[in-house]
């Protein structure tokens, strides 16, 4: 998964994108100074039992690998449960960046007229 997961902070980095690692290693200091390396994790990345109680339980994590999608509201778009293959969370994060970036060109409603006011009045 670490690769397609480089590939995706490279692709998106000039996006309003963030990806965020939890790990439930134990050993998760040890990891930092060798995989995190040796794997170009560049993303934050937090231990799960660092957190009281441990993130897994504050989000309700089922099995690992689970994956979240958040919109920038930190609404839950999209849950997975187990690795989604790069099709499918390729095209979910594309359109969730396709449905806020057409919320940000929608053009602003056009103002009602006062059907008090006469034609050829200014508001």
């Amino acid at each position: 998964m670490f690769p397609h997961e480089r590939s995706l902070v490279a692709k998106l980095k000039d996006e309003p994108f963030a990806l965020i690692g939890v790990n439930s290693d134990e050993n998760f200091e040890e990891l930092k100074k060798k995989e995190f390396i040796e794997e170009q994790i560049t993303w934050r990345s937090f231990q799960n039992s660092a957190a009281t109680p441990p993130i897994s339980e504050q989000w309700e994590v089922q099995g690992w690998p689970t994956l979240y999608l958040l919109d920038a509201e930190g609404k839950i778009r999209k849950k997975w449960v187990g690795s989604p293959s790069e099709a499918v969370l390729d095209a979910a994060i594309d359109g969730l960046l396709a449905e806020m970036k057409g919320a940000k060109e929608k053009p602003a409603p056009a103002k009602k007229s006062d059907p008090k006011k006469k034609s050829g009045t200014p508001d």
